[in-house]
């Protein structure tokens, strides 16, 4: 096992690094300050550590400076480094890419941290000498020449300035030593016996391996023989043995420069290579003809080449980049994008599919970087990187946006956006289209009486069976529990009715057998006609929500199509009669608070879970293992049959009223109060209480809840108000100034169905929240789908480097705590830990 030392002085960027390096099976050690790490590094002389990694010091400290240092001596130059930062600056990149197996990234791509100590830690790495000016190794030059007279003369002559010099007294001799030293230049007589000095200088340029030796011919006389024999064998000079010894040493100097010149160059080259080597994403180049001239290994990698002999000299377009790229909003065939690049002095970036060696195809992101030399173009870069999986996750998420988790039908959110495009659209036409609400009648004496499982299987059955029947132009969608929607277009008033009297027939006429019981389904439906004169989506649900509401009131499984003068008294009945009761119930204390318990998983030993769900928490506050119970609050209604109604139930109609600050104001008050009474057998206790998006803009909603906080002397910490993603960012300007009053005061935030949002990462640095409650339809398939899995480690893994702590809800067993446990949460929450109750019967169930 490859061992790495850690250097970063950020505990949550540790926390990172450690888990990301201790999941692929690294072994760590980790220091904060440079100093103990430069400590670390002496006493092992280096042999401990494979890597180094270091977050790179926001301010220049001296013993960050004196372990770079060290890490530059020769002793130490096998170890990999990384360098992490949060910001690219020349000086940064110049210094990682002077070092052999040295790399640099930014803390933004941290997912490329593992492969990028590998790239460092692999033998094939190349390893690059640092270069710096005068500090080349000396020249080393072979002198051949049958005179002793002559070999001791300039031999010392060179020597005396700084050359290192071997002579030899013969060709032969020369080609044996050539064989075990590297030399640079050869200085040869050219009147030898057996080989004169224009023969061995081309034996020399014949050779691979003396090619590169600089050749340049010594004699005694002038003679135009001599010099063209020798130029034509490859020597760059002619030197006269009767000169001055500054000339010959002019001469040399000037050989000198040109060799040095060319191994800064091969060194550089070196080097460039090293590091197109080691980044992960795929290199190439081409030339003004579209041809490629060099390729990386990664790019290789990508394409599923084993080398870059069936690449260099052929065109991209003919290769592997034959699809068209698109650009923005523009497409363009990858034949002209190459053709157009010698025209650009501007980078391009787009994406576009590869077609690997294999045949497959994968998708990449690309980026041009034109390359200008002189003021002329001369070819281009071409970057980029495999995001396949990349795409398979956003499609994925915006599915999971889009969808009814269980149903797999469209959701809500997505029924409404297309409502609203709909009425956009018939704005400026003639056509009509139909609004459907589907309401199943006594659903809920299924659910109760056959169970949630039962009750589940009957909304993925009847989602099945409409969307069978559905025309190809009309849409479904699951809006509530047992509710649904069909926006029929392109269908007139005069045809609705039968249309939805046979829909209504399939639902009533439909069995449904669950263990070998038999329920009759039967259903209610509401439908609201849209035209030129719908003023709007909200205006058009609302009337096919009355228009169900008459359905159901003249019977149930019924039809019913909205018709504004007879139906404006059911209209008014139904929202009056929930606006009243609901301003009743806050002016006589009708709602009830029900808690539902969060649990920390680091108080939890997963060997030891029950089985039944909801024995969890009253288990743990028997024995004592919580001693901070976290619960969040919940508002519910009682109806005359003591029943509880649901908050889905009456909060729509509450939100048309304007009615949920004056609610939040309730739950604020009364939760504050049941606090004060739980903190007294629990001076830690924790409670979340939910705020609407209507709140935020509400003036008197922070000093309601100081005043209250006051009163009931409570520590502001132990509240956390949660807001929704989608309100969070609908009401943005509104939601920051409430979270930083209420921050300032003491109090904590958490962000609510995190991930329902396609952008979720994008907001979390607009909102500056302690907790991340992640979306439940993540949760609910996380045993079933790799990708919920895939998420929810991810969602963890950057909220935890942003310094936030994750709540998972919908735990409803314990293999789904168990895996949630595994991918690093924080916090559950869900009827297997236990399900709401009021705070009186939870502690009567825990005496």
């Amino acid at each position: 096992m490859s061992k790495i030392l850690i250097i970063e002085e950020s505990s949550t960027l540790r926390h990172v690094l450690l888990k990301i390096l201790t999941d692929s099976e690294f072994e760590v050690d980790i220091e904060v300050k440079f100093e103990d790490g430069l400590r670390c590094l002496e006493s092992t002389n280096g042999k401990a550590y494979s890597a180094v990694i270091i977050g790179w010091p926001n301010i220049t400290l001296a013993s960050a400076d004196d372990l770079l240092s060290l890490l530059c001596d020769k002793k130490y130059q096998n170890i990999a480094l990384l360098a992490l930062s949060h910001e690219t600056e020349a000086a940064k990149i110049a210094w990682a890419s002077s070092r052999p197996k040295t790399g640099f990234l930014l803390w933004s791509n941290y997912g490329e941290i593992v492969q990028s100590v590998r790239n460092l830690m692999s033998n094939h790495t190349l390893t690059v000498p640092v270069i710096v000016n005068n500090e080349l190794e000396p020249i080393r030059i072979l002198l051949v020449d049958d005179s002793p007279t002559a070999r001791v003369k300039f031999r010392r002559l060179l020597v005396k300035n700084g050359y290192r010099t071997d002579a030899v007294s013969s060709p032969e001799e020369a080609l044996k030593k050539v064989k075990s030293t590297q030399y640079d230049i050869a200085i040869i007589d050219y009147f030898m016996p057996v080989m004169t000095g224009d023969e061995l200088c081309q034996r020399f340029q014949d050779d691979i391996y003396t090619s590169s030796i600089v050749c340049a011919i010594l004699t005694s006389a002038y003679a135009d023989k001599v010099i063209t024999d020798s130029l034509q064998a490859g020597a760059v000079e002619c030197m006269f043995k009767n000169e001055s010894d500054n000339l010959f040493l002019a001469r040399v100097s000037a050989l000198s420069r040109n060799v040095q010149n060319t191994k800064q160059i091969n060194q550089e080259h070196k080097r460039l290579n090293g590091i197109l080597s080691s980044v992960g994403d795929g290199v190439f180049g081409i030339n003004n003809n579209n041809e490629i001239n060099f390729i990386n290994p990664t790019a290789l990698n990508i394409l599923g080449y084993a080398d870059g002999e069936h690449l260099i000299g052929k065109k991209p377009h003919e290769v592997f980049h034959t699809k068209v790229s698109q650009q923005g909003n523009e497409k363009i065939s990858a034949k002209k994008l190459y053709k157009n690049i010698t025209k650009k002095t501007q980078k391009l970036a787009l994406e576009t599919y590869f077609i690997r060696f294999d045949g497959n195809q994968t998708q990449v992101e690309l980026t041009i970087f034109p390359l200008q030399i002189e003021g002329k173009t001369e070819g281009a870069v071409i970057a980029f990187r495999d995001i396949s999986e990349r795409k398979l996750l956003e499609e994925e998420l915006m599915w999971q946006v889009n969808h009814d988790p269980l149903t797999k039908m469209f959701n809500r959110k997505y029924f409404e956006d297309a409502l609203e495009e709909e009425v956009r659209r018939l704005k400026r036409s003639n056509d009509e289209s139909a609004l459907l609400y589907i309401d199943l009648d006594r659903f809920k004496y299924i659910n109760d009486t056959a169970g949630h499982a039962t009750g589940d299987q009957l909304l993925i059955e009847l989602g099945h069976m409409m969307n069978q029947r559905l025309r190809e132009s009309d849409l479904l969608a699951r809006i509530g529990g047992d509710e649904f929607a069909v926006i029929m277009r392109n269908i007139d008033k005069n045809s609705i009715t039968e249309a939805v009297e046979k829909f209504q027939s399939l639902l009533s006429g439909y069995e449904f057998s669950y263990k070998g019981r038999e329920y009759k389904i039967h259903a209610s439906i509401g439908v609201a006609m849209i035209n030129k004169g719908s003023a709007s989506p909200g205006e058009v649900l609302s009337n096919s929500d009355i228009a169900c509401y008459v359905a159901k009131t003249n019977g149930r499984d019924q039809v019913h199509v909205y018709d504004a003068v007879q139906d404006e008294k059911a209209a008014m009945d139904l929202d009056l009669g929930w606006s009243t009761r609901l301003q009743n119930a806050m002016e006589d204390d009708n709602f009830e608070l029900h808690f539902q318990p969060i649990l920390l998983l680091s108080d939890i030993h997963i060997k030891d879970l029950p089985n039944k769900n909801g024995e969890l928490w009253n288990t743990l506050l028997k024995s004592k293992a919580i001693q901070s119970p976290f619960y969040e609050v919940l508002i519910r209604l009682p109806d005359s049959n003591n029943s509880i109604i649901a908050p889905g139930a009456f909060l729509p109609t509450a939100e048309r009223f304007n009615l949920m600050p004056s609610i939040d104001r309730w739950v604020i008050n009364d939760a504050l109060r049941q606090l004060s009474i739980l903190v007294k057998s629990y001076p830690n206790a924790q409670i979340s209480i939910n705020l609407s998006g209507q709140t935020f803009d509400n003036d008197e909603i922070v000093e309601d809840i100081q005043q209250n906080i006051e009163h009931y002397k409570l520590n502001p910490s132990s509240i956390i108000f949660e807001i929704t993603e989608s309100s969070a960012i609908y009401n943005i300007e509104s939601a920051q100034r409430l979270i930083k009053e209420l921050t300032w005061y003491g109090c904590k935030f958490a962000l609510d169905d995190f991930g329902s949002g396609y952008c979720s990462f994008s907001h979390l640095k607009n909102l500056p929240v302690d907790y991340i409650k992640i979306d439940g339809m993540f949760i609910q398939e996380l045993l079933h789908d790799s990708m919920d899995l895939a998420i929810i480690k991810s969602i963890t893994e950057i909220s935890h480097a942003l310094g936030k702590k994750t709540v998972a809800e919908f735990v409803e067993n314990a293999e789904v705590l168990q895996k949630l446990k595994e991918c690093g949460v924080d916090y559950v929450q869900g009827y297997y830990i236990a399900p709401p109750k009021a705070l009186n019967l939870i502690e009567n169930d825990n005496k």
